[in-house]
């Protein structure tokens, strides 16, 4: 049996040169490209860009104020904030207003226990609680989707009021990841 005529190796190539020899830099850019695929999903795993929950919480003698989400979070995500108001003394009309970064670029899905009164004054979203007896405590959730457009950092200011008379102001930002 006859084997085909083969084609030979231009005379500018060598086995060695090509084949045998691997490229140190070249080399190195495939470890260096597969190092930052690589810390990505690491520094994910490390709530780096994640949506771990943190409290907050602020207090004066009237009552105080927890807030429970998320101060990083990416796009796309859901999430529930809790709020928890526990009474000192008797708050009568209990009302709780969020910054508009609570609502911009966000979905809200939902809010439990449906409060008595929602609004909004200057852009910020009010909700009311209502008669909040003293020793006792009152927990609002409110279940937010961040919109896939949202990225950056945002004030998400919490105020609670008795009537009109500002108790607690705590200060919070939330940073949106891609």
């Amino acid at each position: 049996m006859r084997l085909a005529n083969v084609a030979t190796a231009p005379e500018t190539l060598t086995l060695e040169e090509h084949r045998d020899r691997t490229r140190t830099a070249a080399r190195r850019g495939r470890h260096a490209g597969l190092l930052v695929l690589a810390v990505i999903p690491v520094a994910a795993l490390l709530n780096v860009f994640g949506q771990r929950p943190e409290t907050s919480s602020a207090a004066t003698s009237a009552a105080r104020l927890q807030v429970y989400a998320p101060t990083h979070a990416r796009s796309g995500n859901v999430y529930a904030a809790r709020f928890r108001v526990d009474a000192f003394r008797e708050l009568r009309r209990a009302t709780l207003v969020l910054d508009p970064g609570w609502a911009e670029q966000y979905t809200v899905n939902g809010a439990a226990p449906q409060p008595l009164a929602e609004g909004s004054a200057d852009g910020k979203l009010e909700f009311v609680l209502g008669h909040i007896p003293k020793g006792s405590h009152y927990t609002f959730f409110l279940s937010l989707q961040v919109n896939p457009t949202n990225v950056g950092r945002h004030s998400q200011d919490v105020s609670l009021l008795d009537g009109s008379r500002r108790l607690i102001v705590m200060r919070r930002s939330i940073t949106i990841w891609p």
